[in-house]
């Protein structure tokens, strides 16, 4: 079949005429559509090409951000670890002078390996959770040891109770009434009567009266089994349950008691057993 299709430009213009078959009309009608629907592709394509490309360039820099983000979060992990070995061993070292040298530094996390990022990085975490943990339970044990050390520090009677002639040792020696041997359990100064006996660490009085032999007396109790005894006192400062600091006024030198001239007794006892004196004395006695 055929077709004719007539065209008129304008008036005086020749007529145009176009024939063509049935064939040749449906391969125009179709190329015409494929030519549509094409275009109508390679645009659809470009637009979503384009988004995908804009999507992938956002995912991009996200994985661009996250990655300095992992690796700022690795160098503060580095940082933290080193502070933490830096504060176990202070801690170490202050342990040693309080007394608690079972307290060592905790093992390192022991980072390594060729495991992934993100679970090595939760294994960094744990580990410097438990080192942290760690650290904290041996700083709570260093601070209680440290305030018990220096509670011990205060309390020991490291200095002389009296400035004076150190005139009687610790020990045998000759009774100065019998004239036998016998045991001497303290020492004696010999100083004027009236000065002043200060308390040679920090303590409480437990007594402070008389007793047989020692005339008027004070006894200080230092902790950690330790107790001070003052004897042959003239006058005494101090009163039962009373808290005294080292270097605080206690009682007065004198001759009560049986004593042969004005001096101070003095004993230094530990779980109620006589100990040297001088073993705890570092100043000098003699005035």
């Amino acid at each position: 079949m055929k077709h004719t299709i007539i065209f008129v430009p304008h008036a005086r213009a020749k007529f145009r005429k176009w024939r063509f078959s049935s064939t040749q009309a449906a391969i125009a009608i179709s190329s015409l559509v494929l030519l549509t629907l094409g275009g109508v592709i390679a645009t659809v394509l470009y637009f979503d090409t384009s988004f995908d490309r804009r999507q992938l360039d956002e995912i991009q820099q996200e994985n661009a951000d996250l990655r300095a983000v992992n690796q700022r979060f690795e160098s503060s992990i580095r940082d933290l670890e080193t502070q933490l070995t830096d504060y176990q061993d202070r801690i170490h070292r202050l342990a040693i002078v309080a007394g608690l040298a079972e307290l060592s530094p905790a093992a390192g996390p022991g980072i390594g390996g060729i495991e992934p990022k993100g679970e090595r990085l939760e294994d960094d975490l744990g580990a410097l959770q438990k080192q942290l943990k760690g650290l904290v339970n041996n700083m709570d044990r260093l601070e209680v040891g440290l305030d018990e050390r220096q509670m011990k520090l205060s309390s020991m009677p490291t200095i002389a109770p009296v400035k004076g002639i150190y005139t009687s040792s610790f020990g045998y020696r000759k009774d100065p009434f019998t004239g036998k041997r016998a045991f001497h359990q303290g020492i004696d100064i010999t100083a004027p009567k009236g000065r002043a006996i200060q308390a040679p660490g920090d303590a409480v009085v437990i007594k402070a009266g008389r007793a047989a032999g020692y005339g008027n007396v004070v006894y200080l109790a230092h902790g950690f089994g330790l107790v001070t005894r003052y004897g042959h006192l003239s006058k005494i400062e101090v009163k039962p349950g009373q808290k005294v600091r080292r270097g605080d006024t206690i009682a007065r030198v004198g001759n009560t008691g049986r004593s042969t001239g004005t001096h101070l007794h003095y004993e230094v006892r530990l779980n109620g057993q006589a100990v040297n004196p001088l073993g705890y004395v570092l100043d000098s006695i003699r005035h």
